[in-house]
């Protein structure tokens, strides 16, 4: 009995476990923070990002389409591991507002920088689909969509999220009333360093973070316990942990080189199946690393102070 609550106060991090109020010590700090502002490609490391309605401020915001327009990942375009995307070290500030001459800067091996405005005119594409979502989105134009069509060898364009008219609402069964722009399924994602080194020590080969596509990355805490955490405060925001993030194919495509393999899938099999950790639930072959998160303050009238900073105390309100 007292192991395991001497196990649940470390997982609380001595910040009680229902309160509104964090005290006590805080459960972890985080350590890194990743964007991704075009879905599968390179994310962004920042020292800080805003809070917006659908996650984190230009977390995927844009998509690259096929000629039909569905959404192009890195499960059937490995290589787009390899696309590096740049936005203003400003664009992370809370109250930044891009002008005319602000730019998206993407590069990859073998091709010509690309610059794409972050302020245009732009023409509007309709059957964009990600998922089973579909609806319009902004064009980026010529120049962006005869990029990615070199790159990825087949026409392909680049479209961004048209947050004036299309609303993208999360599963209603785990989450109801937030809303996403192309992000997989939830606005943020977390993991903590602790399960990444847990893994890494039964790995043939350790893999960095970046497999796994976290936008919070926290360290300090016991591995895998972020699996538990219920609700979660992190700069006065608060975090609602809705559903243990189940992994595709993408974390066996190695970052460095766009190379598909079958680790860590395969060594997570043995321990981090549905099967192992959660017998009851009907997805029994699927591996889980990480905890999809919505923000409360996401939902009401815009306030100042939206922002999660690397190095901001994570306290554990409830498991």
């Amino acid at each position: 009995m007292e192991k395991a609550a001497s196990f649940l106060s470390s997982l609380l991090g001595g910040g009680g476990g229902g309160g509104e109020e964090p005290s006590g010590e805080p459960a972890a700090t985080v350590a890194s923070i990743l964007i991704y502002p075009v879905k599968s490609c390179r994310g962004v490391s920042v020292p800080q990002a805003p809070v917006t309605s659908t996650g984190f401020r230009w977390d995927r915001q844009w998509l690259v389409v096929n000629a039909k327009g569905r959404a192009l990942t890195q499960r059937v375009k490995p290589k787009m591991a390899l696309i590096e995307v740049e936005l203003p070290p400003a664009a992370f500030d809370e109250d930044w507002q891009p002008t005319p001459d602000s730019y998206m800067v993407i590069r990859a091996p073998g091709m010509d920088t690309l610059k794409v405005p972050l302020v245009a005119e732009r023409a509007t594409l309709d059957d964009v689909s990600v998922w089973e979502w579909s609806g319009s989105a902004y064009d980026e134009g010529g120049e962006a969509a005869e990029w990615f069509s070199n790159y990825f060898g087949k026409p392909s364009r680049l479209v961004r999220f048209k947050e004036e008219t299309e609303i993208r609402p999360t599963d209603p069964k785990y989450a109801q009333g937030y809303k996403l722009t192309f992000t997989d399924a939830f606005p943020f994602l977390m993991a903590s360093q602790g399960s990444l080194d847990a893994l890494n020590e039964i790995l043939k080969e350790p893999v960095p973070i970046n497999r796994f596509r976290p936008n919070i990355v926290v360290d300090g805490c016991h591995p895998y316990s972020e699996d538990l955490w219920k609700t979660i405060k992190i700069n006065k925001l608060t975090f609602d942990g809705v559903k243990l993030c189940d992994r595709c194919k993408v974390p066996t495509v190695n970052q460095e080189n766009g190379i598909l393999g079958t680790e860590p899938t395969e060594t997570m099999l043995t321990f981090r199946s549905g099967e192992v950790i959660r017998p009851s639930h009907k997805n029994k072959h699927k591996v889980y690393f990480g905890q999809n998160l919505v923000c409360k303050e996401s939902v009401s009238a815009k306030g100042k102070g939206r922002i999660v900073k690397v190095g901001d105390p994570v306290y554990v309100l409830q498991t």
